[in-house]
């Protein structure tokens, strides 16, 4: 199993690419903010620009782990957790925290990621992906987020932007 030196976010794709050495070997979908792009605190936007992962968060949980505040609530996602609490915005199985690197874009005052808490993470499979819906985080399937994890260290370069990247989502796998 490689590990990833940059994750690239399209926000036109819906996708996650991941690269290692300069080689395509990863893409799954993802959602992103509801909300479209955008850096300012309290916008629910997904913020743009460079990023590093700073946290990796949820290391030997089960799948489907729900976690609040960056801790394991020590319940698992189903169906009828779901029910009980509706509209909960539903951080799963583990968390990737980014933080910005570009002073003034995603990086300190009223545009820090680290401090807007945007992470990679999982959610209910009952949930789209392709389909920007998140409250500004990039949202996955657990079993891709699993996988995904496993990959990344701390300190891996993530970019987030808008552009559509037509090569890569057809691109065949390394």
């Amino acid at each position: 199993m490689q590990i990833l030196d940059l994750l690239h976010v399209s926000i036109a794709d819906q996708q996650l690419y991941g690269f290692a050495a300069g080689q395509l070997v990863l893409r799954v979908p993802v959602s992103t903010a509801l909300n479209g792009p955008g850096e300012a605190s309290g916008s629910n936007c997904t913020p743009r620009g460079l990023h590093q992962v700073r946290a990796r968060i949820g290391e030997g949980l089960p799948i489907g782990a729900v976690l609040r505040g960056r801790r394991w609530t020590g319940e698992v996602w189903d169906a009828e957790l779901h029910a009980r609490f509706p509209g909960r915005d539903w951080i799963l199985t583990r968390i990737l925290w980014l933080s910005g690197c570009e002073p003034g874009r995603n990086r300190l005052g009223q545009v820090d990621s680290f401090r807007r808490y945007i992470y990679l993470h999982g959610t209910p499979d009952s949930e789209p992906m392709g389909v920007p819906r998140s409250h500004g985080c990039v949202r996955l399937r657990n079993t891709d987020m699993l996988e995904l994890f496993q990959r990344v260290p701390v300190h891996c370069a993530v970019r987030i932007d808008e552009a559509p990247c037509p090569a890569w989502a057809t691109a065949e796998l390394s």
